[in-house]
């Protein structure tokens, strides 16, 4: 046997190598984005695909021959195949004389596995160079190397034997699994002018074909006398090599361990893996243990024992994972890749099947479309009208497209201008938005009230929550309030009134785009089914802001704005009971237009007695509103549209009797915790913003500055405190 071996572990990189040429073809099934690897295996090391039945720890590999071991810490990350074995051999030149001298050269290479292809059942290594360079005529130094591995074998048809030298004999013997085996070539040559670069014909360069088989080999030289030419041509080289890889160049020839420094990390050899231990079984019986997918099959090793695993014909992916075959979609392939129309013919319309494809002849034709013998099924005149038939449809169809798309744009131009538009796009402040970017909160999922005008739906637009008015019914008279209203509070812009994000003009009933409020109306607050806590600070709060929101559009814009319509249900709370003024359906008919109206539209329960009587509107009768409103706010009773059973008129009747009587019907949460003081002035500016004579009542920046000056002075007593006072 060999006299000195050094065992190596086969390293696999996550690098390319040196030369492009190393990396294989990839193949269809590889690009497929699909599992590799058993469930909570890493499928990885680095850059490196590790596919079953390989794997890097215990539980991901299918046996013993299968594993690999990965170093992270390595730059780059390393991997070792640990059942292959290289040995590299020093001190040994059979048959040679004038060996004094001959020195042995131990140090490895690094050794590295290329990539593994379950597909074809290869992996790619590298394995060293085995050479032998000359100091002088009589000094060597040796280096040869084997591979050994129980579970692979070298490919016979993907490697060859070569030698470069100037006159020596490459060889290489082994063992398969039926007897030992032996191989060489010869390089001769006595001028370098008779080596020709690429041609490897035994000047210079010399192949030999490798028997199948082989599952361990030994790679190395014979030198034929003694070198004469060493110092122009030191070395020989001898590599199993893979097929084709190999090109040869007279500049390997020249140099000491030239050869060697231009492939550091050795040359790539393909080996031929498989299962050892267990053979196919016969048709019809259980799969073996290794084949996991549904659609896969059993392939005998084709040399010595064991068996593969590979996906079915119409099926690509890893046989031996659950689920690893997957159906080849080959009318895809033939698209994205012509080299593969011959391998999937289709000369007519290409469907794909589970684990193959149909090829149809096209319409009017019938045959074989796979072998491109589809043949006209109808006379020409046939085939004439039909063409005709279908042509004539396809323009009716069409024209009537056309139709109704002209037809939908027109009516999004009438509504336009109809709901204002050419108007209403010359408003600073207010985007215009399509119907389209509201069709998806506009659903009755998304309604959160509806009121007098019309519902309310709560959506996101532009990543914002916002909510989206749209009118219930549409008439003459609305279209111009929808207008007005949008005109008026694009001029608006204060923290106690409802911001208008923007409106949709293009639908027969037009909608208003409005910021989100989240606590919903003063109403809801005050009556809903989940009471919320109000002390009398908080109370304070939300009548101070409301007046500021309402002084502010009498007495602090451009053109004086009237709202008409003020209630518990278009006062809308933020997160902090902070007031926000809404729905502004009423102002517009008098602050633009003019100053009576026939038509006398709000809530009754709020409205201004002299506004119901004249159709007068005032900035004196939003006054009277919010009267009733901070009314209802203290008292948390409903103003009743019943004569008998009025909020207003039973406060006014105990205010005229007894003030204590009328502040008696005040919320008992409030008092309390109040005073008698704040409820006096609170009641009498209740009264005063409730008189019937008009000139009599405060204006609003009166109003909201008395409340402002309650909300900054008030100090809430204590619980007990106040029930004394109450009592007394």
């Amino acid at each position: 046997m060999f006299p000195m071996l050094l065992h190596l572990h086969l390293r696999v990189v996550t690098v390319l190598m040196v030369m492009q040429a190393m990396s294989p073809v990839t193949t269809v099934a590889a690009a497929a984005q699909r599992p590799i690897t058993l469930p909570g295996c890493p499928d990885k090391c680095g850059n490196i695909s590790i596919p079953y039945p390989f794997g890097v720890k215990e539980g991901c590999y299918f046996d013993m021959t299968f594993s690999i071991a990965c170093n992270l810490s390595t730059t780059p990350p390393a991997m070792f195949y640990a059942p292959l074995v290289l040995q590299a051999i020093g001190n040994y030149f059979e048959g040679q004389q004038n060996l004094e001298g001959i020195r042995p050269n131990m140090d490895g290479t690094t050794n590295e596995l290329l990539d593994i292809d379950i597909a074809r059942a290869e992996v790619r290594v590298t394995v060293p160079i085995s050479s032998d360079c000359s100091m002088n005529e009589s000094y060597h130094e040796l280096n040869f190397s084997s591979i050994t591995s129980p579970s692979i074998s070298i490919s016979s048809t993907k490697n060859v034997l070569v030698g470069i030298g100037q006159r020596f004999s490459a060889l290489i013997d082994g063992e398969t699994s039926a007897t030992n085996y032996s191989a060489s070539c010869n390089s001769l040559f006595d001028t370098p002018e008779t080596a020709q670069n690429g041609a490897c014909m035994g000047l210079g360069c010399c192949e030999a074909e490798l028997a199948p088989g082989l599952d361990s080999i030994r790679v190395w030289m014979y030198k034929q006398s003694s070198n004469s030419m060493w110092k122009t041509f030191p070395c020989s080289y001898s590599m199993a090599v893979e097929k084709s890889w190999y090109n040869f160049s007279l500049q390997d020839l020249y140099g000491y361990g030239a050869l060697e420094r231009k492939f550091p990390r050795g040359v790539p050899l393909v080996l031929d893996f498989a299962i050892r231990n267990d053979s196919c079984p016969a048709d019809g019986m259980t799969l073996p243990t290794a084949c996991r997918s549904d659609n896969s099959r059993c392939v005998n090793a084709t040399y010595g024992p064991g068996y593969l695993c590979k996906c079915k014909d119409g099926f690509d992916g890893n046989p031996y994972i659950p689920n690893g075959c997957q159906d080849i979609n080959e009318c895809e392939l033939r698209d994205e890749q012509p080299a593969l129309r011959d391998q999937y013919r289709c000369y007519g319309i290409c469907m794909n099947t589970i684990g193959g494809y149909d090829c149809r002849c096209k319409f009017g034709t019938e045959g074989d479309a796979k072998t491109g013998t589809c043949t006209p099924m109808f006379p020409l005149a046939a085939m004439v009208a039909t063409v005709g038939i279908i042509g004539v449809t396809f323009i009716m169809v069409t024209v009537l497209l056309f139709k109704l798309l002209f037809e939908e744009r027109r009516k999004t131009k009438e509504f336009f201008v109809k709901n204002g538009g050419p108007i209403l796009e010359k408003v600073d402040n207010i985007k215009m938005f399509k119907k389209e970017e509201l069709k998806p909160i506009i659903q009755s999922c998304n309604v959160i009230g509806k009121g007098g005008f019309g519902e309310v739906y709560k959506g996101l637009l532009d990543n914002k929550l916002v909510a989206i008015k749209k009118s219930i019914n549409v008439d003459k008279l609305q279209e111009k309030q929808f207008t007005n209203e949008i005109i008026i509070q694009s001029k608006v812009i204060h923290k106690n009134i409802i911001k208008l994000v923007g409106c949709c003009l293009e639908v027969d009933i037009p909608m208003l785009v409005y910021e989100f409020v989240p606590r919903g109306s003063l109403h809801d607050i005050l009556h809903g089914s989940t009471k919320e806590c109000l002390p009398l600070q908080k109370r304070l709060n939300i009548a101070a802001g409301a007046a500021e929101g309402l002084a502010y559009m009498h007495s602090k814009t451009s053109t004086t704005i009237l709202h008409g319509d003020i209630k518990p249900g278009n006062i809308l709370l933020d997160d902090n009971f902070d007031p926000k003024i809404s729905d502004f359906g009423i102002s517009r008919l008098i602050a633009i237009d003019k100053t009576h109206t026939k038509c006398v539209i709000g809530d009754m329960c709020y409205m201004d007695p002299v506004y119901l009587q004249s159709g007068l509107l005032t900035n004196k009768s939003d006054v009277y509103s919010f009267g009733v409103v901070l009314l209802e706010l203290l008292t948390r009773q409903k103003a009743s549209s019943s004569e008998d059973t009025r909020l207003v008129k039973r406060f006014l009747d105990a205010y005229t009797e007894d003030h204590k009587g009328a502040i008696d019907l005040f919320d008992r949460e409030i008092l309390l915790e109040g005073n008698t003081e704040v409820f006096h002035n609170l009641a009498i500016l209740v009264v005063e913003c409730l008189k019937f004579e008009v000139e009599t009542r405060p204006e609003m920046t009166d109003v909201e500055e008395r409340l402002q000056t309650m909300k900054r002075s008030y100090v809430p007593k204590s619980i007990s405190d106040a029930s004394s006072s109450i009592d007394t």
